[in-house]
């Protein structure tokens, strides 16, 4: 059973990753597995290569948390895979929904990690501060133009690797900010579709992310070992300034044509739900702010994670 839980954790976190503004560092948090999936990146070292130089295959994997590993790797590719066709689908046709959903899942993490805070002090308190205000920052960015060169694209699999393994700070996100998102996410569906012209920027992309994963962990669980609850509350903060981004009611400010020559949006805002009834037209998202369903959803998600941090725990 908790084989399979693994690979349903790692699932979660796929298809949050294909999402711009929800991190599965989020995900990870909230299944109970993010410490044990930093602390096993963290040991990819210079004793690794060592053993496996050494033919010690039963250590290396024992040292890497190899059964952990493999199942919750292979969730989060088969998360990704569904993610890139099913949540695309959804942030397409039922943009209030899904963001209504996420942000009901994000706003109960900040409730449930939160809380295990038991201190709180000024440390605490500026941590907390400082990681809501970057974010939140973060997500009132104006998206650049992009970069299609190779070492563009590997500098962005290092820092969006790195934005994966903290909860509120989403990969996609950054990589809709460094205006390649509608680059990046269009090679891995002609990948998964069986066009391989794209196979070069996503083995480029997929360098970048290792290199950025094997560095990143190392600082937090570093801060994991000696700040405990700073930590805590500095992640804590990041999600809850990643709040503005999930908001379900947006006003469409910009758009713009992707590599496919369709139109996306470029940027937004939040707003109102009486405010968006009142717009004349508003793209993609529409005038009607559905606030029944965007309720719903928004409580579907809190219980959801709440029920996933009962069980977890249980």
């Amino acid at each position: 059973m908790s084989q399979i839980s693994t690979v349903f954790k790692g699932m979660a976190m796929g298809m949050a990753e294909v999402v711009p503004g929800v991190s599965g560092g989020t995900i990870a948090f909230i299944t109970g597995i993010y410490e044990r999936l930093i602390f096993a990146i963290k040991s990819v070292d210079l004793e690794l290569f060592k053993l496996l130089g050494k033919g010690q295959i039963k250590k290396v994997w024992a040292k890497i948390d190899g059964n952990f590993l493999a199942l919750l790797l292979g969730g989060m590719f088969l998360g990704i895979a569904i993610g890139v066709f099913v949540i695309s689908w959804l942030l397409e046709n039922k943009p209030i929904a899904i963001w209504a959903f996420f942000f009901g899942l994000i706003l109960a993490s900040c409730f449930v990690i939160g809380k295990d805070i038991k201190v709180w002090n000024t440390g605490t308190v500026v941590a907390l501060l400082l990681g809501a205000v970057l974010v939140y920052y973060v997500t009132v960015a104006v998206p650049s133009t992009g970069n299609t060169a190779l070492w563009f694209v590997f500098i962005c699999g290092m820092v969006a690797i790195s934005a994966l393994l903290l909860p509120g700070l989403s990969g996609s996100f950054i990589l809709l900010l460094l205006g390649m998102y509608t680059y990046i996410l269009p090679k891995v569906k002609d990948v998964l579709s069986g066009d391989l012209s794209g196979l070069s920027v996503l083995i480029t992309f997929g360098i970048g992310c290792l290199t950025g994963l094997l560095s990143f962990s190392r600082l937090l669980s570093w801060a994991f070992k000696n700040f405990e609850k700073i930590t805590l509350a500095f992640l804590t903060g990041l999600m809850i300034g990643s709040l503005n981004k999930v908001w379900p009611w947006q006003e469409v400010l910009s758009t713009r044509i992707n590599t496919k020559g369709e139109e996306t949006i470029a940027f937004t805002k939040s707003v109102l739900p009486g405010t968006l009834a009142g717009l004349e037209s508003n793209f993609l998202y529409g005038t009607d702010p559905q606030l029944g369903m965007a309720i719903a959803c928004m409580a579907g998600g809190f219980i959801l994670v709440l029920g996933m941090a009962y069980f977890g725990k249980k």
